[in-house]
Order: structure tokens, then C-alpha cells, then sequence
């Protein structure tokens, strides 16, 4: 495994997901790693105001790529940690 693999790379990442990263300076597995998947969609939510995303589609994406499993296999206690930490 890769130490710094492409955002497309990763699990629950694709091009569209990656795309917004990279739109907001996240451009790579230790970029995400760097930031967190919580610090990734306030970034995100800041740079698209007034758009809802979705926890299971970016928050939880963010949380199984960096943890390497599905979005869905993330623990309910684990996904409350995250939900609190987006405010």
C-alpha cells in the first residue's frame, strides 16, 4: 500500500468526490490524512455553501478511505464522533 496514493485510489473516493478535494487544496491521501475527514467536509462545506453533502457521501467516504473500508461499515459510534466534530 501506497503512503501517498492517488484521492481516486482510495476507497469510496471517486472522480467526482476527488474533484471537490482537490478543489479545495486536497489533492492526495496525506492531504486527507493531514486534514481528517471531518476537517475535509468543513472545507468542503465552506467552499459549497449552498449545497447540501451528504455524511454517508462525504463524511463517511472521507472517514473509510483513510480507515480503508466502505462508508457504511463505520461503526454508529465512530460516525457520532465525526457528525460532532462538523459542528
Amino acid at each position: 500500500m501506497s503512503p501517498n496514493r492517488d484521492l481516486t485510489e482510495l476507497r469510496n473516493i471517486g472522480r467526482k468526490i476527488a474533484g471537490r478535494l482537490q478543489a479545495v487544496g486536497i489533492t492526495c491521501e496525506n492531504d486527507l490524512r493531514r486534514v481528517g475527514a471531518a476537517g475535509a467536509h468543513r472545507m468542503l462545506k465552506k467552499k459549497y455553501p449552498r449545497e447540501t453533502l451528504a455524511v454517508c457521501y462525504y463524511l463517511y467516504s472521507f472517514e473509510g478511505a483513510l480507515t480503508d473500508q466502505h462508508w457504511n461499515d463505520i461503526g454508529e459510534h465512530r460516525k457520532q464522533q465525526l457528525r460532532e466534530h462538523i459542528g
